[in-house]
C-alpha cells in the first residue's frame, strides 16, 4: 500500500497557506476527503516539525516558514517522520542457496540508495510556493478560480 502523508501534508499546507481565514481540522478535512482526526495527527507531525504552529484554544493553523523556504523534502521529512527520503524496501530473506539470492540485496540496496538521494535533490529544490503557484496555474487553465 503506498503512503499519501506527503500528498496529504501538501495538501494541508496550501489550504493553510491560501485560506483567507483559519480553517478548522473538519474543514480541512473535507478539502482532503479523509477525516479531521487524520488532519489532527498529521497536523501534529507538521506541528513537531515546526512547519506550522496553532494556539490552544483556536481554531487553524498558521503557517511558520514563508511558503518560499519550505522545501518538499522539509514537508516529506516531517510528514513521514523520517530523517531520509525511502522509496522502497528490499523483500525479506532471499536465498542464499541461489546466485541471485545471495547478491540481490546489496546491488539492489546500492540502486535504491542512489534513486532515493536523487529524488531527496528534487524534494530539496522545490518549495511550497512552487506547489502553489502550479496550483493557481492550473486552476487558470480551467477557468476554476
Amino acid at each position: 500500500m503506498r503512503d499519501t502523508r506527503f500528498s496529504s501534508a501538501l495538501h494541508l499546507l496550501v489550504l493553510v497557506s491560501e485560506a483567507k481565514a483559519p480553517m478548522s481540522s473538519e474543514q480541512m478535512a473535507t478539502s482532503m476527503g479523509t477525516n479531521a482526526s487524520y488532519v489532527r495527527r498529521l497536523s501534529g507531525s507538521l506541528r513537531k516539525a515546526g512547519i506550522v504552529q496553532s494556539r490552544r484554544g483556536s481554531t487553524g493553523l498558521r503557517l511558520v516558514p514563508n511558503a518560499s523556504e519550505l522545501t518538499l523534502l522539509d514537508v516529506y521529512l516531517a510528514a513521514c517522520e523520517t530523517d531520509h527520503v525511502e522509496l522502497f524496501e528490499l523483500h525479506r530473506n532471499p536465498s542464499d542457496q541461489c546466485i541471485v539470492g545471495r547478491h540481490v540485496a546489496p546491488v539492489l540496496g546500492d540502486m535504491f540508495k542512489d534513486l532515493e538521494e536523487e529524488v531527496a535533490r528534487e524534494l530539496r529544490s522545490r518549495t511550497l510556493a512552487d506547489c502553489i503557484a502550479a496550483l493557481r496555474a492550473h486552476a487558470a487553465q480551467t477557468n476554476d478560480l
